[in-house]
């Protein structure tokens, strides 16, 4: 029984010191920025989002909205809602990420207050109805005006993806948006696109 216990404890041990993936290594970004060069798949990743929010939002900067915000006192209030997903493609955690890094670069602004996500997932459960805490974009106006807010930054992905024998190519369509609440007007808007193939 003791040997038994011993070889219990010691294959894990041994398990967790052999290197992973059939020996490969594994490799930091930090250590070897080439990794994040290459795209391995058609979704979207890190550089995709980075690309496509320099350019988005270095507009976003010049618009005539974000000049109305750097004079307004009090500053307004903006919340920052889902991407709508319509691509066949699992880029979810992606929109997740770009979001965040949207609201980052606003709250860096420091020309509005902005909501935190946490508040809005509550918001949501509140006008949905406590069953279904899922974001529904016809409702946008009402969470809006739920939370406070005077405009809401949202966006939308729509894809086109294209096959022949030897390629497979997904083009991306993403738009941002600056709604104000109180007269669901749209305020700015911005599409940049990216493009996938694996070939």
């Amino acid at each position: 029984m003791l040997r038994f216990l011993q070889a219990a404890l010691v294959l894990p041990l041994a398990l967790a010191v052999l290197p992973g993936c059939g020996g490969k290594e594994v490799v930091r970004g930090a250590n070897d920025p080439s990794i994040d060069a290459h795209a391995l798949s058609t979704g979207l990743d890190k550089d995709d989002v980075q690309r496509a929010l320099k350019e988005t939002l270095n507009h976003l900067r010049a618009a005539p909205v974000m000049n109305e915000w750097r004079t307004t006192n009090p500053q307004p209030t903006v919340a920052i809602f889902p991407f709508q997903n319509s691509t066949s493609e699992h880029i979810d955690s992606m929109l997740d990420a770009m979001l965040g890094e949207a609201e980052s670069w606003l709250v860096d602004a420091q020309v509005v207050r902005v909501v935190s996500r946490e508040r809005q997932n509550q918001m949501i459960r509140e006008v949905e109805g406590q069953q279904s805490a899922v974001f529904n974009p016809a409702n946008v106006v009402k969470y809006g005006k739920q939370l406070g807010v005077k405009y809401f930054i949202t966006g939308k992905v729509a894809g086109n993806d294209e096959r022949t024998e030897d390629m497979r190519r997904v083009q991306y369509f993403l738009f941002m948006q600056v709604i104000d609440v109180e007269t669901s007007e749209i305020r700015w808007q911005r599409k940049t696109y990216v493009t996938k193939a694996i070939k």
